[in-house]
């Protein structure tokens, strides 16, 4: 296990939820202006961390960014997070001449450079980035629900436009690196709807190549999939070789932890919208109904099910760490 790893479980008071976007409301800015400006990603995270008692400094979770480096149309607005309204083939056969852009393509550089400039000043705690996985990236290049029924009709063709998505995650994660990243989250949220079967084709021989690429002593890996198959896929997500693994609110994670690796972290999975649109009372039951559950297991750390709204209640966020606090101190 990982000094760092090691350092979150000795500090479970300290927690890691998919906090970054509501950082909006603490400094005053749109989302749309956050989505483009390095500045205004790293006044976020610094924000975030002046309040919340974080394990770590998470980057924004923007799941278009990579898409819109490889050319797909991406739809913005002041108060929503990015979307793809468009992928770059209708066919899947014309994955073959995609190809793998630059990493300074798109928005790539802004959210690079936030974190270059975040590390820069947030000395206190480690700076994580945010990925897509390739499955997920894949099926905004394309079409989700296409991309589904084509690993059955064209699974070669398929294979094409993941390598070519993992080509470019691993050369944006180095870039990350380069900037000066502790760790990545990588959400692979799209796979969870896979059958185990398809999962171990098409999603986790290229995660675990991006892992492999990507993966030192001093880089923490963590591995999001917010479905309801992982439970059916514990093998072969265990396998990977992350060094934290977070699941969303599908599922129950007292069925998942005694499938995972005993010397990784396993994290979740308080539902995110209950940050929203829940009551402090209903945050605090539903950390507690999870410390109840899963509190008796060493490697298991109280996080949200997946990205926090960018709307939700600083009432209730607070609220959670608070609960999270007086579980473990």
């Amino acid at each position: 296990m990982k000094k760092a790893v090691k350092g979150f479980l000795e500090n479970k008071a300290k927690t890691m939820p998919i906090l970054s976007f509501p950082s909006a409301q603490l400094t005053g800015v749109s989302v749309n202006e956050i989505v483009t400006s390095s500045a205004s990603q790293k006044e976020g995270m610094k924000k975030i961390v002046e309040r919340c008692p974080v394990a770590v400094s998470l980057s924004m979770m923007d799941l278009s960014v990579e898409a819109e480096a490889f050319g797909a149309k991406i739809a913005f607005s002041k108060g929503e997070i990015p979307t793809v309204t468009e992928g770059v083939i209708s066919d899947i056969c014309d994955a073959e001449g995609i190809e793998v852009p630059s990493i300074d393509a798109g928005r790539c550089p802004v959210y690079t450079e936030a974190v270059r400039l975040a590390k820069a000043e947030i000395e206190s705690t480690p700076v994580f980035c945010g990925v897509i996985g390739p499955y997920s990236l894949a099926g905004r290049l394309f079409d989700m629900t296409e991309l589904m029924m084509e690993c059955f009709e064209s699974p070669d063709e398929v294979k094409v436009l993941l390598d070519k998505a993992t080509e470019f995650i691993i050369k944006y994660i180095k870039a990350f690196k380069e900037a000066g990243a502790d760790g990545v989250v990588m959400a692979e949220p799209a796979a969870g709807l896979l059958s185990p079967d398809l999962n171990d084709e098409f999603s986790i021989p290229f995660v675990k190549r991006i892992i492999d690429e990507v993966e030192d002593e001093s880089f923490v890996f963590c591995y999001h999939n917010c479905g309801d198959n992982v439970v059916k896929m514990a093998e072969s997500i265990g396998g990977l070789g992350a060094d934290i693994y977070h699941f969303g609110n599908a599922i129950d994670m007292a069925d998942i932890i005694p499938l995972m690796p005993k010397d990784c972290i396993v994290m979740g999975n308080v539902n995110p919208v209950l940050f929203r649109s829940g009551t402090k009372e209903e945050i605090e039951n539903a950390v507690q109904a999870l410390f109840d559950k899963c509190g008796k297991f060493d490697n298991f750390m109280i996080s949200s099910g997946c990205d926090i709204p960018y709307d939700a209640s600083w009432e209730n966020i607070d609220t959670y760490f608070e609960k999270v606090k007086m579980l473990y101190v």
